[in-house]
């Protein structure tokens, strides 16, 4: 197969993926794969296969033809191929909760000399490392990324990348419990689909949409949460998008759980723990075990919600979230209190305090917790984070943490 029928053949398969026919696609592009002598072609078609199986799910697979286009690009010895490879890679391993591994090659992205990474992918590799830092729980150092990403965006007007860096600052929100923020931002990017968004895929609402979700329910605004879910979800069935419907069967679970409708809850959990764990988001697994315990703690079933915290807090240290695990250290705080076990307590009040330390999660001007309730934080200029009424209220000219000047506002 020679290079024009190479780039005929990749054509095709892109037209058939953009009209939802993803198998005749994949079909298309293995072809050019089997055949195609041309790399650069060979190079572009492993691209779009990357792709694919990242918005089907298939994150293994994703991951194996990833690590095809760094060989590639190695035959090819071109430094941007490279670049683009790594980024893939890194990519592959951020769907998977290897996060250690995503930012050490988001770092590989940015030390290879003589690359584009400073123009066009520069920003996509700082939101992928500031994705991997979220799931670490590593906040100051996610926020750092993704003030780094929408910088790139804005540099470039890039309103794709600013979009979805805004849907991460949505979920960096509702970690740290901003809600106010939480929503704001997803409704930004909702705002650049309207605006820009014409030409591009269907998902960059459905993001949206489902960010929003999350943040109306956190608001406890759970008519909005629900019509936004049920848009999100409408169009992830459309498209085949696995990992999306599992995020909002998770989020339509929490919902009916915040009504008190745990029959209903239940089953929807259920649902997104079988995706979760087809996929292999064991983040997303986490999250769902969290909201069953609650459900079990709800109905006085404390020994099951136990049990589900256990395989939770597996999962949480098996991908190093911190986050999830102060969140289980927590419950299972209040469920010993009311057994009345007091070593079994202590034990999780010693690890919760270790979780907070580790996050970095508290004030360095009340030192009061952050993220324990809803409250307006503002971020300086270094990403360190704070309550604002006690920014507004000291007139700090410097950052308690590490003494940088916050004479300029944060980004967020």
């Amino acid at each position: 197969m020679g290079q024009d029928q190479t780039k005929q053949q990749i054509e095709k398969g892109l037209q058939l993926y953009q009209s939802n026919q993803t198998e005749k696609a994949l079909q298309v592009w293995m072809k050019v794969l089997e055949k195609s002598s041309d790399l650069v072609g060979r190079f572009r078609v492993l691209g779009c296969l990357v792709t694919a199986h990242s918005e089907m799910g298939r994150y293994k697979e994703m991951l194996k033809f990833a690590v095809v286009q760094i060989d590639t690009a190695r035959e090819l010895e071109d430094a941007n191929f490279l670049l683009e490879s790594y980024l893939n890679l890194a990519r592959s391993n951020e769907k998977l909760c290897e996060f250690h591994k995503t930012i050490s090659y988001c770092k590989t992205c940015l030390g290879l000399p003589g690359t584009r990474a400073g123009a066009q992918l520069g920003g996509q590799v700082s939101l992928s490392m500031g994705n991997a830092f979220l799931g670490l729980s590593l906040f100051q150092k996610a926020l750092e990324s993704f003030e780094k990403a929408l910088r790139y965006a804005h540099n470039n007007d890039d309103a794709m990348l600013e979009c979805r860096v805004c849907c991460s600052l949505g979920s960096f929100y509702a970690q740290v419990k901003d809600y106010e923020k939480a929503l704001f931002f997803p409704c930004k990017a909702a705002e650049l689909v309207n605006d820009y968004g014409k030409g591009w895929s269907l998902k960059y609402r459905a993001m949206s949409q489902y960010h929003m979700a999350v943040a109306y329910r956190l608001l406890g605004h759970l008519g909005s949460a629900m019509e936004c879910c049920e848009e999100s979800m409408k169009i992830a069935l459309q498209h085949g998008d696995r990992p999306l419907q599992a995020l909002c069967l998770l989020c339509f679970a929490d919902i009916h759980r915040n009504r008190g409708d745990l029959e209903t809850a239940f089953p929807r959990y259920d649902s997104a723990m079988s995706i979760m764990t087809e996929i292999g988001n064991r983040l997303g697994q986490v999250q769902v075990l969290l909201g069953v315990a609650k459900c079990w703690v709800a109905r006085k079933a404390l020994d099951k919600a136990l049990d589900a915290i256990e395989r939770a807090q597996d999962l949480a240290e098996e991908v190093g979230n911190k986050l999830g695990q102060l969140k289980l250290h927590c419950l299972s705080e209040s469920i010993y209190r009311s057994k009345g076990l007091h070593r079994e307590l202590r034990a999780h009040v010693v690890r919760f305090h270790e979780c907070v330390e580790e996050t970095e999660l508290y004030c360095g001007l009340c030192g009061e917790s952050i993220g324990e309730k809803n409250s307006r934080l503002q971020a300086l200029p270094c990403s360190h984070i704070f309550h604002l009424r006690c920014l507004q209220n000291n007139g700090t000219r410097s950052c308690p943490n590490c003494r940088r000047s916050s004479m300029k506002p944060g980004f967020v």
